[in-house]
């Protein structure tokens, strides 16, 4: 053990006697005391005399150089989210020759739709609505406008319909022009539901919240439905200013 201690000992002796001493070593680094600000004072000659180097022609060409308007942006057209209501106001073809048999028949039927919702109603049904609707009471009598059928046992009159594969086809709803027909509904009243109470729980919690609801739903009667003749829908155009 000895004998290899010694061995190590000497190696280590001839490897540090080896080595050049620091001041042969080359310099890598290089000490400066020249500030990097932004100052003009603070810039090296050598540094302010480079621009001198480049050519007249260049410095011409840079100076006369002027950036192009940034292109605007190509406008995106933006979809509303809402329902878009399109009523049909022309006398079509159809509509003269078909409008009198229409009429001739008096048990009508309509798909009126009411706050976006349709119903199949004939004179004297009963509507319950799904809701309460607000600003009314009961007697109001309601003017109803927006429908997409009218029936009788062998003709219909039906309002077109979007054009499919189009971005706005679920969103666009066409109706019938209301001067066509006559709709109104009384207000009988307003129903509630009975009490319910529904519990409310959250795991490892013992504490049970009770939440209590009773919904109000508004009920109409139609009073009135009834199909203009040709000639009353005439009329109602003229009286408007449109050409028949």
């Amino acid at each position: 053990m000895a004998f290899l201690a010694r061995t190590a000992r000497n190696a280590l002796v001839e490897t540090r006697a080896t080595l050049p001493p620091t001041v042969l070593l080359p310099l890598r680094a290089h000490i400066t005391t020249q500030s990097h600000s932004l100052e003009t004072g603070n810039v090296p000659e050598p540094l302010v005399q480079s621009g001198q180097r480049i050519s007249s022609d260049l410095k011409e060409k840079v100076a006369s150089h002027t950036l192009s308007p940034k292109a605007p942006s190509p406008a995106v057209p933006v979809t509303p989210n809402t329902r878009l209501d399109v009523v049909s106001k022309h006398l079509t073809p159809s509509i003269r020759a078909l409008l009198p048999l229409l009429h001739s028949q008096p048990a009508h039927y309509m798909t009126i739709h009411i706050h976006g919702r349709p119903y199949l109603v004939t004179k004297g049904d009963s509507i319950r609505l799904p809701f309460l609707m607000p600003n009314v009471a009961p007697g109001d009598v309601l003017r109803l406008n927006r429908a997409t059928h009218i029936g009788s046992r062998d003709y219909t009159l039906k309002a077109p319909e979007a054009i499919k594969g189009t971005a706005d086809h679920a969103k666009k709803v066409f109706y019938l022009d209301e001067r066509l027909f006559t709709a109104r509904a009384r207000v009988v009243g307003i129903e509630t539901e009975p009490m319910r109470v529904e519990e409310k729980t959250k795991r490892r919690q013992r504490h049970t919240k009770h939440v209590f609801s009773k919904m109000r739903f508004t009920v109409l009667k139609i009073s009135e439905l009834e199909v203009k003749s040709l000639d009353e829908y005439e009329q109602a155009l003229k009286s408007e200013g449109v050409d028949v």
